[in-house]
């Protein structure tokens, strides 16, 4: 009992030196040329590197109809040959003198980003904005990327026994918004794809004023805006205004559920997925949401593991996850049974757990340790400057607002127990829901309930 207390006493120092951290805010220079592009550049010279970072507005949810999986495509594509690069350029560039270069394709954008020594930021930002505008979009790298994602595809969605269960997520719970197809495509879009499609693309999204720059590191500022000049400012935009996803999924009013079925999927071991409906990034809910997230699925202390995996051992997972996005996205409940588990017993396990944090907030404890896990790894994030790049980035696109970064460690803080149970009231618990049973069997569409 002794050690109890004082590992009580501990924990309550421990959440109030929390709930007291200043975190300083970083100093964020912003400037949009005649261009639109967004030029966003804080200097960091703890270490003599930098980061150079373009991320534009353009993600999933703008695939060509019928061809989804383009944007992602299309991102591998950004890696081929410019009219001044050869392939593997960027790579080049980057690796051989001690960095690294990736990029990522979400619903609502896709970035690309590199880390080097600081004395070779010129070369980078030349780079990037060659291939912002001089992208070689022939038959032979089209062909070539359009493969590669075919068969990440094939390992990531088919061959997963459970793969198809997180593609169902996106292509069942929404009815009109393009979020419906998801990001990595499938085989027969991606098949139907064409050179003259990838063409179009490029023109019409990748663009200075679809585009914002962010540079975080060791620089020198004049000399940083002379390069920018340089190399960005000379860029014409094409003509045309960008063509913009206008569709506004529907609110849920009632409950739909679906059975589905893969031969790959083991007979011992089924699937569950529940979605509802998520704010866009921008509401004042976000953060409520994302402590509850914590309070769910934050590891093995967390609600969702201790009673579904550890106590009641119906699951070997199950986990929640707010999947916040620029329009509506998914709070997203998932499961997969423990050998011999039904999924209708998860289910009402999972309801369970909602009811429970819909009638009553979380305690003080339970609320300050997930607080804290989550600052803890935000700062952790942000100690590199890859990590405030992508964190200013976030900022842009889900927030319309770089300096938004500066606020998101006090707006979690100021999350108290009734916002989590509050919002748990809000969005989750009622029949405003997608109910998916994936097991083992022959694939087909029926047996919707």
């Amino acid at each position: 009992m002794k050690k109890l207390a004082i590992f009580l006493i501990l924990l309550a120092f421990a959440a109030a030196a929390f709930a007291q951290t200043k975190v300083p805010p970083m100093d964020i220079k912003e400037r949009t040329l005649a261009n639109g592009l967004k030029v966003v550049t804080v200097k960091d010279s703890a270490n003599p590197v930098v980061t150079v970072q373009v991320w534009y507005r353009v993600g999933g949810k703008n695939d060509p109809e019928g061809k989804s999986g383009f944007a992602h495509m299309f991102e591998h594509m950004m890696f081929k040959a410019t009219n001044n690069m050869p392939n593997e350029t960027m790579d080049r560039l980057t690796e051989d003198v001690g960095g690294w270069n990736n990029a990522s394709t979400r619903e609502d954008l896709t970035n690309y980003y590199e880390e080097v020594p600081s004395n070779y930021l010129e070369t980078l930002l030349w780079a990037e904005s060659d291939r912002m505008v001089n992208l070689a979009v022939d038959e032979g790298n089209f062909a070539s990327e359009r493969d590669v994602v075919k068969e990440e595809y094939r390992q990531g969605v088919l061959a997963n026994p459970y793969g198809m269960l997180f593609w169902y997520l996106d292509s069942l719970s929404y009815k009109v918004h393009p979020y419906k197809r998801g990001v990595i495509g499938n085989l027969d879009e991606l098949n139907a794809a064409s050179l003259e499609d990838a063409f179009k693309f490029y023109r019409e999204y990748y663009r200075p004023d679809n585009a914002s720059l962010i540079v975080v590191g060791d620089f020198d500022e004049d000399q940083l805006d002379k390069w920018v000049e340089k190399y960005f400012a000379k860029i014409k935009n094409p003509d045309g205004a960008i063509d913009r996803v206008t569709a506004v999924e529907p609110e849920k009013t009632s409950e739909e559920r679906y059975d589905r079925k893969r031969a790959n999927v083991p007979e011992c071991c089924p699937g569950l997925g529940i979605t509802y409906l998520a704010p866009p990034s921008t509401s004042d809910d976000v953060p409520a949401l994302k402590v509850a997230e914590a309070i769910l699925s934050g590891g093995e202390s967390s609600r969702l593991y201790q009673s579904l995996v550890y106590k009641k051992q119906l699951a070997q997972q199950a986990n929640f996850f707010a999947d916040i996005r620029s329009d509506k996205g998914l709070l997203t409940f998932y499961a997969i049974a423990a050998s011999g588990k039904s999924l209708a017993d998860i289910e009402k396990a999972i309801d369970e757990e909602i009811e429970k944090l819909r009638s009553d907030a979380p305690s003080a404890t339970e609320l300050e340790k997930a607080k804290n896990g989550m600052i803890t790894r935000m700062l952790r994030e942000r100690e590199t400057v890859y990590g405030k790049g992508v964190a200013i980035g976030e900022a842009i696109i889900y927030q319309n607002d770089a300096k938004a970064v500066n606020n998101e460690v006090a707006d979690l803080q100021a999350v108290t127990a009734d916002d989590v149970s509050r919002v748990v009231k809000k969005y989750m618990g009622g029949k405003n829901r997608t109910v998916i049973y994936y097991s083992h069997g022959d694939e087909d569409k029926g047996g919707d309930k």
